[in-house]
């Protein structure tokens, strides 16, 4: 299978000449292995039990390999973490350590935080930019800092060039949701995508949970949470009401505590992924909602808990579904990017919903970046005024404004929004 070259190669090949240990966090099947073993000589694999006990003999890494070392899924050798730590304090030179985990410790007490010795990098499935599918036309970085702006020397303020075209139609869109971001599972015929992604849940279920020491005495109810959780995709829902929408034909309904105990799990394996309400403390904003906004790692995991397919997202079956996953997609893709430019993003509603604005991208210095994600191919006065509030509240902060569209057409409106098909927006 051919490598696509991902994001955060550019992160890591911008990182690794200058420090010793890179960790990579990112859910099972991202290719976080793959990406990370083509820069090292040498490959431990911790999930396998014999590896596992060579590198627990040697506590202090001592009788490795010279060259780059790969510890992957580090999570089940947890005292590995500090020991690279010592090797960093110890003076090993850059790139010398690259770690892989798909979760958090099971018990991660007694392991150093790493602070300062090994860099955390989140590693998400591919953004639609990654797939090779369109080459985008418009910058992100731009859009963010400038055409002429950067991270380390601030923005210039809408001046990112605004171009290009595309003939991605929106099947083509609906396709993109149900194939996902696992770069192993987006190449196969759907039929064979619809089956490794049951089988990505299941095992989530059936394994990882209880690997962790999750005991899931109903596995249909946490399936049926999830799937509760899939439908409020790209929405601030409360647990409360996800939690009354898993209650099944036999009228079980699992407890909160049990269900706060899979959300915080399900978190720790990366494969809930929501996103942060965000505030200012510069021009601070009133009545504004910190409530998480809700998403799955992919959102072809969430299509596939609804039981639903490309097809019908373009049907009465699966229609209302569109916009919000269309959303995570969108989000996915921007989060995967903003992280490249050292930017962080987050989603802003006030309280009542009186306004709202998908996406927030905060980057160094403040610039902030305001993204609506619209199905409709065509923008008319009110879908962009959300981004004007937003502008007006946050004044000079606001480097740009965007509305990522299904349309073939990237432009600049007269009030200076950026309209922009999600499939051309690119680093």
């Amino acid at each position: 299978m051919t490598y696509l070259d991902r994001t955060i190669d550019a992160e890591l090949d911008e990182l690794l000449p200058h420090l010793a240990a890179v960790a990579l966090d990112g859910p099972k099947g991202v290719g976080k292995t793959e990406t990370a073993g083509r820069r090292v000589s040498h490959t431990f694999s911790l999930d396998n039990p014999d590896q596992r006990k060579i590198v627990a003999a040697d506590f202090d890494l001592q009788a490795l390999p010279e060259g780059g070392v790969l510890f992957d899924e580090w999570q089940h050798l947890p005292q590995v973490w500090d020991s690279v730590r010592r090797q960093v304090d110890a003076g090993a030179p850059p790139g010398r350590f690259l770690l892989t985990g798909s979760a958090t410790p099971v018990d991660a007490a007694g392991t150093h935080s790493g602070a300062g010795r090994i860099i955390s990098l989140r590693m998400r499935p591919m953004g639609l930019h990654e797939r090779g599918l369109v080459e985008p036309t418009v910058s992100f970085t731009d859009l963010l800092y400038g055409s002429e702006g950067g991270p380390d020397i601030g923005y210039a303020g809408s001046h990112a060039k605004i171009g290009g075209s595309s003939s991605f139609s929106i099947v083509e869109y609906a396709q993109a949701i149900a194939s996902s971001g696992f770069p192993g599972i987006a190449p196969l015929p759907p039929r064979l995508q619809q089956v490794q992604l049951d089988s990505y849940l299941l095992r989530i279920i059936d394994r990882d949970l209880p690997d962790r020491d999750v005991e899931v005495r109903r596995p249909e109810t946490l399936r049926r949470w999830l799937a509760a959780y899939a439908a409020a995709s790209s929405t601030t829902a409360s647990y409360s009401s996800i939690l009354d929408a898993t209650t099944g034909g036999d009228g079980y309904q699992p407890s909160k505590d049990t269900t706060i105990r899979y959300r915080d799990h399900l978190q720790q394996l990366w494969l809930l992924d929501p996103i942060p309400g965000w505030t200012s403390f510069r021009n601070p904003l009133k009545r504004v909602s910190q409530a998480p906004k809700h998403q799955l790692a992919d959102p072809a995991l969430a299509l596939r808990l609804l039981d639903l397919s490309a097809t019908d997202l373009l049907n009465g079956r699966g229609a209302h579904m569109f916009g919000p996953l269309l959303e995570s997609l969108a989000a996915l893709g921007v989060r995967v990017l903003a992280q490249a430019t050292q930017a962080r993003t987050f989603h802003l509603r006030t309280h009542g919903g009186d306004h709202e604005v998908d996406l927030v991208v905060e980057g160094q210095g403040g610039a902030l970046l305001g993204i609506e994600v619209k199905l409709a191919a065509g923008i008319d006065d009110r879908d962009v005024r959300h981004l004007h509030w937003f502008k007006e509240q946050m004044r000079d902060d606001v480097s740009d404004l965007v509305i990522l569209t299904t349309g073939s057409q990237a432009y600049r409106r007269a009030d200076g929004v950026a309209v922009v098909p999600l499939v051309l927006l690119g680093a």
